[in-house]
C-alpha cells in the first residue's frame, strides 16, 4: 500500500483554470492507506484575487491551513450570521465543520491552502454554477423556500 503522493505538483490538479488557480485532493481512491485512518486532502492554489466559487463539505469536517499568502474566507452555517468572515494570512488555520457553506478569495499575493478533512471520500457540492445543488432544486421547492416568485426562482 502507497503512504506517499506528490500533492503539490500542478499537473495532478483535480480542477484548474488559468486565472483562478487550482485544487488538488487526496482521498482513499489515490492513496489507499488514507481509508485506514479515514481521513483525505485537498491542497489549493489561488492565483491573485482568484476565488473559490461558495461550495460546502458534504461528509466531512475540514482543517484548513494557510500555507502562503493571504484572503478573505467567510463560513456561513444554517444561522443568519456568518460563522466565520474576515481575513487569513499565513501560518493561520480554520476549523469548518460539514455542511458549513464557505467561500474563499485571494489577497494580492494570492492564496495557498492544505485542508485535512474527516472523511476517506470527502466530498464538496457547489452553491452556484451549472453543477450546484440550487439549480438542481425544482422550482417550486426554492420558491417556497425563499419566498420568492416562480419566475425568480427560475431565473436564480
Amino acid at each position: 500500500m502507497r503512504i506517499r503522493e506528490n500533492i503539490a505538483d500542478p499537473e495532478r490538479a483535480d480542477v484548474y483554470t488559468a486565472q483562478g488557480g487550482r485544487i488538488s485532493t487526496l482521498n482513499s481512491h489515490n492513496l489507499p492507506i488514507l481509508r485506514n485512518l479515514q481521513l483525505s486532502g485537498e491542497r489549493g492554489v489561488l492565483c491573485r484575487n482568484g476565488m473559490f466559487a461558495p461550495h460546502w463539505n458534504m461528509n466531512a469536517h475540514s482543517i484548513m491551513h494557510v500555507t502562503r499568502g493571504s484572503g478573505r474566507i467567510q463560513i456561513v452555517g444554517n444561522s443568519n450570521r456568518p460563522a466565520f468572515d474576515g481575513q487569513v494570512r499565513q501560518g493561520q488555520l480554520l476549523i469548518i465543520p460539514q455542511n458549513f457553506a464557505i467561500v474563499k478569495q485571494a489577497g494580492d499575493e494570492g492564496l495557498e491552502w492544505i485542508s485535512v478533512k474527516t472523511n476517506d471520500k470527502a466530498m464538496i457540492s457547489p452553491l452556484s454554477g451549472r453543477t450546484s445543488v440550487i439549480r438542481a432544486m425544482p422550482v417550486d421547492v426554492l420558491a417556497h423556500a425563499y419566498q420568492i416568485s416562480r419566475d425568480e426562482a427560475r431565473r436564480g
